[in-house]
């Protein structure tokens, strides 16, 4: 089971600004965003870990011990190809959250706000730098990987978060679960990442990317601007 530290060199200021809902306010003063990512990076404390187990596509079932069978056509639809699959867990740690709830506990609301954006772009981040390793390491065996398929997505219930936690040891990072299945901190990601040979194409090709043009609510505050031009 690796563990990893990404690094964060920057916090993305579009996209904090996107998740604090200010895409459509570009008035809205960058020296304050700029400040506030700043301050994110240096409260984060990046942590990931992540396993890989063999994957038997045509039951559903993650081989770990115990073995896990996925429920929701969707995760089952995505991983129709794997062979193998990542399980990882991802978080940028307690510091930044409790300094949020600080800042609202002082009526700072606005940089309460902000700094929960940009610790939500941090995480992002972070999960972005071990899909990117996972890759590489599946490359070097003769495999590809598709992208990331969190608890949560579609119909894939939530409730198998305490046991995707589980199987990537996140507990070893500091990330637990809620009786309600939440992540603590709050800003953690887990999730699965299948592994196909090289030669196999990925299906179904509609979900191979959980962004914003597959995502059915149109009204979100977070949606990329560029879905809605």
């Amino acid at each position: 089971m690796p563990i990893y530290f990404p690094t964060l060199t920057s916090i993305d200021i579009a996209e904090t600004r996107r998740y604090a809902g200010l895409a459509k306010k570009p008035d809205f003063q960058t020296t304050m965003l700029e400040a506030i990512c700043f301050e994110a990076q240096l409260l984060a404390t990046p942590r990931a870990s992540w396993s890989i187990y063999p994957y038997d596509s045509c039951r559903g079932l993650i081989l770990s011990q115990p073995k896990l069978e996925l429920t929701g056509k969707s995760i089952k639809k995505h991983l129709t190809a794997a062979v193998d699959i990542a399980v990882l867990s991802v978080t940028v740690g307690e510091k930044i959250e409790q300094t949020v709830t600080d800042y609202f506990g002082q009526g700072r609301y606005t940089e309460a706000l902000l700094l929960d954006a940009a610790a939500t772009t941090a995480v992002e981040m972070a999960a972005d730098q071990i899909n990117s390793i996972i890759v590489q390491e599946a490359q070097k065996n003769g495999l590809t990987a598709i992208s990331r398929f969190s608890p949560g997505y579609d119909d894939w219930n939530i409730t198998v978060q305490p046991t995707i936690l589980q199987l990537s040891q996140g507990e070893t990072i500091g990330i637990t679960t809620t009786s309600s299945c939440m992540l603590i901190p709050r800003k953690s990601i887990t999730a699965v990442i299948g592994l196909l040979p090289t030669d196999v194409k990925p299906n179904p090709p509609e979900h191979n990317n959980h962004n914003c043009q597959s995502c059915s609510q149109d009204d979100c505050s977070f949606r990329k601007e560029s879905i809605n031009d």
